[in-house]
């Protein structure tokens, strides 16, 4: 997308039902006037959401010509598994994928054949050359499973030599941890591009709850202001878009080379940052 070349896609996971579908596409259309760069699809752990997350590509990719990009995790994957899904995405003219550790399938103690992404990244370039762009998962906040920062940096340095051509970021609320981090990859070598994940923020105790478990901070100031709002999701809905809204300007001023929505499969809040960030002439 041309925004001074800056690229702007946005994240879906995959419907279980025909009116999520629908919806869905509802809210693509609405997104895809927006002229985005792609967007992902997400991929349960395991591979659990294989066929939906296939079947949501090829739909969206159908109704908005927009390109689409896979999410594909390795954790609980086999080769032969792993090398089906390329071929299928391959015979279907997807050519962009977000590959990915992913997290271990419930009552699995092993990770198969596969332990990190960068493992991942080096299978699809043997098995695929340069075919798809490869988009790759970075932590400003660092990984939660990381042993120390620098852990973790290096950990990313591994899954762009592998073959990653680009980046895509955890949510985070603090500008200077993505500013800072980029910075640190700089200093290691890393000049691939790292977009910023963005997450709107809708409903609170859900933000809190997944924050927790991915390892995303809020900062007290943003979680004592929303708290502050109850069960007035109204205010809360707001607010959020003012503060999201404020965080995107910071990044692209910062020199940020895009931004990646995670949508929650809804578009009004998206819309709304983006109308902030982009006003009419």
């Amino acid at each position: 997308m041309s925004d001074n070349q800056l690229t702007f896609s946005f994240e879906f996971f995959p419907p279980k039902t025909q009116e999520g579908m629908d919806k869905l596409i509802k809210v693509q259309g609405e997104l895809t006037g927006l002229n985005p760069e792609f967007y992902s699809v997400t991929f349960g752990a395991g591979g659990t959401t294989r066929e939906r997350t296939l079947d949501t590509v090829l739909k969206l990719k159908q109704t908005s010509g927009v390109e689409c990009a896979p999410h594909l995790s390795c954790i609980g994957s086999s080769k032969e598994s792993l090398l089906e899904i390329l071929q299928t995405y391959r015979e279907n003219g997807i050519s962009r994928l977000v590959a990915l550790r992913g997290d271990m399938p419930s009552g699995m103690r092993e990770p198969g054949e596969f332990s990190y992404a960068n493992e991942l990244v080096s299978f699809i370039r043997e098995q695929s050359g340069d075919h798809f762009h490869i988009e790759v998962a970075a932590y400003p906040e660092f990984h939660p499973q990381a042993k120390s920062a620098m852990d973790d940096l290096k950990n990313f340095k591994r899954k762009i030599d592998a073959g990653a051509n680009s980046a895509i970021t955890q949510y985070f609320y603090n500008p200077d941890a993505y500013i800072r981090f980029v910075e640190s990859c700089q200093e290691l070598g890393i000049n691939a591009p790292i977009v910023p994940g963005i997450m709107p923020i809708n409903n609170y105790v859900q933000l809190a709850r997944f924050s927790d478990a991915c390892g995303a901070e809020i900062p007290r100031w943003l979680r004592k202001r929303l708290e502050s709002y109850g069960d007035d999701l109204d205010s809360i809905r707001a607010y959020g878009i003012d503060v999201v809204s404020h965080l995107c300007q910071q990044l692209l001023e910062a020199g940020a080379p895009g931004l990646h929505f995670y949508t929650m499969n809804q578009s009004a809040a998206v819309l709304a940052i983006w109308n902030n960030i982009h006003p009419e002439p």
